[in-house]
């Protein structure tokens, strides 16, 4: 079933950001092929430029520690699973610690690197890193892929607990709401929002068997999704049709 996550606020927009950019690097690190790896040295050249906030570091700290202290006054109640909250928090408590343990700002150790940084350079040039115009990098991505592998774990590591921090932290929040089926009359629906606490991302699933997808405006007083189809040879038009689809309103 398709899911589709949208965030009402930047600090939310990074968090997205950053997991769906590590999916992309674990997954082509795994793939192995040097083109592969390729794909995955630049996504983790942009993980740079989306981290490149000093306050990140702090902020999934203060989130942590939080949620720390929520789950925490949970112990006890019947109607949680002792055994579930109990993971979590050591998971909240691991997460904390190696995130402290990295005494530096996220991603200064690929920073520091020199070569790492003049191939980012010419990212930004559209077919910059070709062989001819950083014939190391040409000479790097022929050493074999047990080399390549452990020189991309090697630049992964150091921010792996962020990581890991985001991964906890969006999950908890995405368990957070309550679930609500709905039906978008001729592929529009709008809620107003309200309540003290405003949301911070919303949640869409639909049937695979829909053929359309959604595009949604929000602010924190209301929701309008309009539902899309696709034909990949001019701009998305709206579905015509009633679509069935289920909203969960998330927040930490």
């Amino acid at each position: 079933m398709p899911s589709y996550d949208y965030p009402f606020n930047e600090r939310i927009r990074t968090l997205l950001r950053v997991e769906d950019l590590f999916a992309k690097i674990v997954h082509n690190i795994a793939a192995g092929h040097e083109y592969s790896h390729h794909c995955a040295l630049l996504t983790l050249l942009q993980v740079l430029d989306v981290v490149d906030r000093a306050e990140l570091k702090s902020e999934l700290l203060q989130e942590l520690d939080r949620q720390k202290h929520a789950l925490n006054l949970l112990i006890g109640n019947p109607a949680i699973e002792a055994d579930a909250l109990q993971a979590t928090l050591r998971d909240i408590d691991a997460a904390s610690h190696a995130l402290r343990a990295e005494t530096t700002k996220l991603g200064q150790t690929l920073r520091s690197n020199e070569w790492l940084m003049s191939i980012k350079q010419r990212t930004g040039i559209p077919g910059g890193v070709c062989e001819f115009d950083v014939p190391s990098y040409h000479y790097w991505l022929g050493l074999g892929k047990e080399r390549r592998t452990r020189d991309m774990e090697s630049w992964l590591k150091p921010l792996i607990p962020m990581q890991q921090a985001i991964i906890i932290i969006l999950h908890i929040l995405r368990g957070s709401g309550a679930t609500t089926q709905l039906v978008a009359a001729n592929g529009a629906y709008q809620k107003m929002l309200g309540g003290v606490k405003p949301a911070q991302m919303l949640k869409i699933e639909v049937d695979d068997n829909v053929n359309c997808f959604p595009e949604v405006s929000a602010n924190k007083y209301a929701i309008n999704i309009r539902f899309n189809t696709l034909d990949c040879t001019q701009k998305p038009q709206r579905y015509e049709g009633d679509v069935q689809f289920s909203l969960t309103l998330c927040n930490l």
